[in-house]
């Protein structure tokens, strides 16, 4: 990838000479969705699709980004000048938002940079090809400008900034960290209230992750992603009158059932439950995959998607086909909506004597059910964003 890149960028910016070249994963979800913005437990890995970026520091103020994939909006410039979110930018709000983000926590470049990237991440698939994107922003920025104070951390937490204040969406920290955090075949363990995190290897000697791409794109700025921040603020809200607690994730669902006629919105009752409920199971499930019990992990996979699409409604038909398939199919230890929801993928755990099955079964009937096909993508866990070399 790294020729095609440079090629591209030395026929938009007349030679590719001083650019360097930077990789950013993907991430998904194990379990714990919809937890991180309640101060509960998450369990992402980082993946080997991702973005992959070219850059090189400018001698003037101004930006250019230019994206492979979406070559139908030529370079997008932009000026160190005018950090403004604009609709003409379209993706590029994204990078642009990390300079920002950087700018407001005191890291304003003196000097613009070009930017070409091309990413195998589909866009709305809900593999957080946006927090991939922020963090290889920000990794390039430390490596042009020479800004060796942040940490990885810090890049994740500017990339959240970046698109809770430029781009409007209320995302929590999930994303970002997993990106900026990834390690080769292990997933993260986070405490999103505390940022404590340890990584805890997935080996699945008999089995393989297969993502599923529904083909159906969510947009989680326009979506009901922010509505359900809202009602489980809402939620929590009550719960405080009586309760002295920060967070949803400071409840265990004992707790929680024992006071949740406090909560009066029969709405926002099943949006707090669901985060009660699955930051117990995301902590259940990492222990389960301690102890090598890759079953009682399935299950709980299972558990959170019928939470998932009953108690926090962001699953959707098309989704809830894929999972529907999958659990008829021996061999499949367990399946779950992972990403914000409203379309994307899920992620199943699958025995590798049924991939084969798997892959050929719901995708005939996926195809007759909804009328357009799946795709279907066997990851491995890699690491976070880096400079590669060049």
């Amino acid at each position: 990838m790294k020729k095609q890149l440079f090629d591209k960028f030395a026929e938009l910016f007349g030679d590719s000479d001083g650019a360097h070249f930077y990789f950013s994963p993907g991430r998904v979800n194990l379990i714990g969705e919809h937890t991180d913005y309640n101060g509960g437990h998450v369990f992402p890995c980082a993946l080997t699709l991702g973005t992959y970026g070219a850059a090189r520091k400018r001698d003037d103020r101004l930006i250019h980004f230019y994206s492979m994939n979406l070559n139908r909006f030529g370079v997008v410039e932009a000026s160190l000048d005018d950090l403004t979110n604009k609709k003409e930018y379209n993706w590029a709000n994204y990078p642009l938002g990390v300079v920002w983000a950087f700018a407001e926590k005191g890291y304003k470049p003196e000097h613009g940079f070009d930017m070409v990237i091309w990413g195998n991440i589909p866009n709305g698939s809900g593999l957080s090809s946006s927090a991939s994107l922020e963090v290889l922003t920000g990794v390039i920025l430390t490596d042009l400008f020479g800004i060796d104070s942040l940490t990885m951390t810090d890049l994740a937490l500017i990339g959240q900034y970046s698109e809770n204040n430029f781009n409007g969406c209320n995302c929590g920290i999930m994303d970002q960290f997993a990106v900026a955090m990834g390690k080769k075949d292990n997933a993260i363990f986070l405490d999103t209230n505390t940022m404590n995190f340890e990584y805890a290897p997935i080996a699945l000697d008999d089995a393989k992750i297969i993502i599923t791409n529904s083909k159906v794109k969510h947009s989680l700025v326009d979506s009901a992603y922010n509505d359900r921040r809202q009602e489980c603020s809402d939620a929590l809200a009550a719960l405080k009158t009586e309760l002295d607690i920060n967070a949803l994730g400071d409840l265990t669902p004992e707790e929680f059932d024992a006071h949740s006629s406090l909560i009066q919105d029969p709405v926002q009752y099943k949006r707090a439950k669901h985060a009660v409920y699955e930051n117990q199971r995301t902590i259940e499930a990492v222990d389960a995959l301690k102890k090598g019990d890759i079953a009682q992990f399935g299950k709980l996979m299972n558990q959170s998607h019928i939470s998932l699409r009953d108690d926090y409604e962001v699953s959707c038909e098309e989704i809830d086909i894929l999972v529907d398939l999958a659990w008829k199919i021996p061999g499949v230890i367990g399946s779950r909506i992972t990403g914000g929801g409203f379309g994307g993928c899920t992620v199943s755990i699958v025995k590798n004597d049924a991939v084969d099955t798997f892959i050929e079964s719901i995708g005939r009937a996926y195809k007759e059910k909804v009328g357009h096909e799946a795709e279907f993508y066997t990851v491995d866990i890699g690491d976070g964003a880096s400079r590669i070399e060049g």
